[in-house]
């Protein structure tokens, strides 16, 4: 690492990549502020990627680099560890200065999250809520479905009220209100249908991550009403709990093809 850094242009690049946290900057605009030639440029990133510098992340056709903030904490405590004689009170904790930005949701970009389900009305609605409330405001997540009911079922809204959950903003609605120029952009979409019937998912974005979490339905719940409030409680419990495993994702740490694994894994698991 101290080597990687043995040159002033990569000192420029690395103080200009923790202003923007792990969001990153496109090498493009990496380029144009640095005012460096992108083949400069991809030679000093490759460098400092490959000694655990930078972590780079590809959108499309683009590819984002951020500061690898594990490997520079690392590296300051080694350059710390003989502080003050083995008394590192008297100095503190030198790499504990290091800016705590994927620990700070102040400093962490918002992730853009669409559930979907075929109605509308009781899995994705769940998940929603649900993101909304654990995500710590590090997620902004959405629903909608390929045949959205008039409303949320009514035993759905009853049981996310009941942990908690605010369900004023909760209502059922088409994808395609999350399509075209003016849609937000969604960086996860995630469908909780064992099958959306068939029907082709419309396009939200060359750059979202699409994962299937397949979930009962429970408009198809049968039995006594006991037996039906059981089916819930299991069905908001595994909701819940792959949630919370999603949102504790290393992201900063990982490519996209690692997250896209880490998905299929979380949709993978024994359902509740």
């Amino acid at each position: 690492m101290l080597t990687a850094l043995a040159q002033e242009k990569r000192l420029d690049l690395l103080r200009l990549l923790f202003t923007r946290g792990t969001a990153g900057m496109p090498a493009g605009e990496l380029a144009d502020a640095l005012a460096m030639p992108a083949s400069t440029l991809s030679f000093h990133l490759s460098a400092m990627e490959r000694d655990g510098l930078l972590t780079a992340t590809r959108h499309g056709r683009s590819i984002s680099y951020a500061v690898r903030l594990p490997g520079m904490r690392d590296l300051l405590r080694f350059l710390t560890e003989t502080c003050c004689a083995g008394q590192p009170g008297l100095c503190g904790d030198i790499a504990g200065l290091l800016p705590a930005c994927d620990e700070d949701p102040a400093m962490t970009p918002a992730f853009n999250v669409l559930f979907l389900c075929t109605a509308n009305s009781a899995r994705s609605i769940m998940a929603e809520s649900v993101l909304n409330t654990i995500g710590g405001g590090r997620f902004r997540a959405f629903s909608a479905g390929s045949d959205p009911a008039d409303a949320p079922r009514p035993e759905v809204l009853a049981k996310i009220s009941a942990v908690g959950h605010d369900v004023t903003p909760l209502h059922s609605k088409s994808w395609d209100l999350f399509t075209g120029p003016t849609a937000p952009q969604m960086d996860f979409v995630i469908a909780l249908c064992d099958t959306l019937e068939g029907q082709i998912c419309p396009d939200f974005g060359k750059t979202a991550l699409t994962a299937a979490w397949p979930l009962p339905d429970p408009a198809k719940f049968s039995g006594s009403p006991a037996e039906r409030s059981t089916l819930m409680n299991e069905l908001y419990a595994s909701l819940h709990r792959r949630l919370s495993i999603f949102i504790n994702l290393p992201f900063p740490a990982l490519d996209r093809m690692a997250i896209r694994k880490r998905l299929d894994e979380i949709g993978g698991q024994v359902r509740a």
